[in-house]
C-alpha cells in the first residue's frame, strides 16, 4: 500500500463506503461522503490517487445498483445507450482535465447549479413523481444525451460529487421519467461515467487498487440496499433523498469555499 493504514481507520472508510453506496443507489451523491473520507484520511496524498481511487469503489457500487435496479425497472434502450457512450467518452476527457484544473475554482460553479437544482425540485413539487411520456420528444432525447453523457459525464471526470444528482434530474426534467426509473438509468450511465474516469486514472497510476476494491466492496453492498430501498418506497422518498443531498452537498461545498477564501 502507498501509506500506512489504521485497522480502525481502515474500518471506518467501508463503513463510509456502505454509505455512500446507498445513497447513491437512492438518487446520487455518495461522493459527498465517500470522497471526503478518503481526503481526510490520507491529508498527504495527492488528490489525483485519491479521485482514483474513489472512482474505483463507485464502480463498483454503480454497476450493482444498475444490475439490481434493471431487473425490476424497464429500461429505454434506446435513449440510454448512446447517452452511455457519450459518457465514457465525456468522463474520460474529464479525469484527463483533472490533471490541469483545481477542483476548488469549480466549486462556486457547482454551487450555483446544485441552487438551481434545488429552486427547481421545490418550485415544482410534482417533478419526478409520475412519468410524463409527453417529454420524450426527439429534441429532448438530444438534449438529455448531450447533457447527462458530455457536460454530466465532463463533472464526473473532473470531481464527481452529486453526479448522480445531476443525471437524476435530468432525467426527469428534461425527458420525464420519474424518479425511480430516473434512479434505474442514472446508474447505467453513472456506471459508464465512472469506469470511463478510473480508466484514466488507472492508466496515470492514480488508483489505490487494495483500497479501491476493498470500499467497492462496501460500496456494493450499500448500493444493492439503496437500489432496493427505493424500488419499494417509491419516487416521493427518492425526491425527499433527493433535498436531503443536494442541501447536504450545498452546506459541504460551500464551507470548503469559505474555508479557502478566508485562509
Amino acid at each position: 500500500m502507498p501509506f500506512d493504514v489504521d485497522p480502525g481507520l481502515f474500518a471506518l472508510l467501508i463503513i463510509a463506503a456502505v454509505f455512500a453506496g446507498w445513497v447513491d443507489a437512492v438518487v446520487g451523491g455518495g461522493g459527498l461522503i465517500q470522497l471526503p473520507a478518503l481526503l481526510v484520511a490520507f491529508p498527504t496524498a495527492p488528490p489525483q490517487l485519491m479521485l482514483g481511487t474513489n472512482k474505483m469503489a463507485s464502480v463498483c457500487g454503480t454497476t450493482i445498483s444498475a444490475i439490481t435496479y434493471s431487473r425490476k425497472i424497464k429500461l429505454e434502450h434506446r435513449l440510454l445507450w448512446p447517452t452511455v457512450g457519450l459518457a465514457l467518452l465525456g468522463s474520460g476527457a474529464g479525469a484527463v482535465a483533472a490533471l490541469a484544473v483545481s477542483a476548488s475554482a469549480l466549486k462556486p460553479i457547482i454551487i450555483a447549479v446544485l441552487l438551481a437544482v434545488l429552486v427547481l425540485v421545490i418550485a415544482r413539487p410534482r417533478l419526478g413523481l409520475e412519468p410524463q411520456p409527453k417529454l420524450r420528444t426527439p429534441m429532448r432525447a438530444a438534449a438529455l444525451m448531450l447533457a447527462a453523457g458530455v457536460a454530466v459525464a465532463f463533472y464526473d471526470g473532473i470531481i464527481g460529487p452529486g453526479t448522480g444528482i445531476f443525471l437524476s434530474v435530468a432525467f426527469t426534467a428534461v425527458i420525464g421519467f420519474d424518479y425511480v426509473s430516473a434512479a434505474a438509468h442514472t446508474k447505467v450511465v453513472n456506471a459508464a461515467t465512472n469506469i470511463g474516469g478510473v480508466t484514466v486514472f488507472a492508466l496515470q497510476g492514480n488508483v489505490w487498487w487494495i483500497l479501491g476494491l476493498v470500499m467497492g466492496v462496501g460500496c456494493m453492498a450499500g448500493a444493492w440496499f439503496g437500489a432496493r430501498t427505493a424500488m419499494a418506497r417509491g419516487s416521493r422518498f427518492v425526491r425527499i433523498v433527493l433535498v436531503v443531498v443536494v442541501l447536504a452537498l450545498l452546506a459541504r461545498l460551500s464551507w470548503d469555499v469559505w474555508i479557502g477564501y478566508y485562509r
